[in-house]
């Protein structure tokens, strides 16, 4: 790319993305570069990596994601909030709720500063959950259930998460889906109607929590009447809440923390001396 790019990284329960302003189209962002920034030892390090472009009609921005590997990703829960968290602090937009198109369609914010300026929280409407079949999972008892988002996940329903070796089985069932999926590992939480959830990331890996992945799992232990119209889910790096209704569509709701900003080529990084 030849020169510097201005990055701020943010999190959402530990789920951490760099964010790239670029309304003007300017940056050549794609997919080997976001691998690049994306990596812990040679780059920036993140689980994914954010364009922020300009909107149109309803949607005051546009979202374009890259996962830690360089492969691109339809949406993500935490990914979007902390998009919303980059965007209010750069003064793009100023109102509390705007629209955001995204590769799953039109998503709707809804952010709340904090008590500091680095932290926040941020809900987002996230479409409808649709769930496909019960499927087998491999592992003795536990069944699964297969979840759209906007981007595939496979819900696996556990009795104790202790059991689980997610580094495991995360991949083997992630690969089980042509073109890959999802998978969160589920099972009931502390708290009457909450969820322990760990997750493995089509495109990253083991990752400290997954918006989309808890909207799946409340979605599918709803069908299953585990749980309510308002579950918590409490995921490695935090808690986030969702909210669902009789239509299918679902809520997304958590913090947001701002973690710094970067400068820096893409064209140095992943380089040796």
């Amino acid at each position: 790319m030849g020169t510097d790019v201005r990055l701020t990284k943010h999190h959402g329960a530990g789920n951490d993305f760099l964010v790239v302003i670029d309304l003007d189209g300017t940056v050549g962002l794609d997919g080997p570069v976001a691998r690049a920034l994306a990596d812990r030892h040679r780059g920036i390090g993140a689980d994914g990596v954010i364009r922020v472009g300009p909107g149109a009609g309803d949607a005051a921005v546009s979202m374009e994601l890259w996962n830690a590997d360089g492969s691109a990703a339809e949406m993500s829960g935490n990914g979007i909030r902390c998009l919303a968290q980059a965007v209010v602090q750069a003064g793009i937009v100023t109102g509390e709720t705007f629209g955001v198109a995204t590769g799953a369609g039109l998503r709707t914010i809804r952010y709340v500063p904090g008590t500091r300026p680095s932290l926040a929280s941020a809900s987002v409407d996230m479409g409808r959950a649709t769930l496909g079949a019960d499927v087998e999972a491999g592992m003795g008892e536990a069944w699964a259930t297969s979840v759209d988002m906007g981007n595939p996940h496979l819900v696996v329903f556990v009795d104790d998460l202790s059991t689980v070796d997610l580094d495991r089985i995360g991949p083997d069932l992630s690969s089980s889906v042509t073109g890959g999926t999802n998978v969160e590992v589920v099972s009931p939480g502390a708290a009457a109607g909450s969820l322990d959830l760990v997750v493995w990331e089509r495109g990253v890996g083991r990752t400290q929590a997954c918006g989309t992945g808890t909207c799946a799992a409340a979605a599918a232990a709803r069908a299953r009447r585990l749980v309510g119209d308002r579950v918590d889910v409490a995921n490695p790096g935090g808690t986030l809440t969702v909210e669902l209704d009789d239509s299918g569509a679902v809520s997304l709701s958590g913090p947001v923390a701002y973690v710094g900003v970067v400068d820096v080529d893409p064209d140095d990084l992943g380089t040796s001396p």
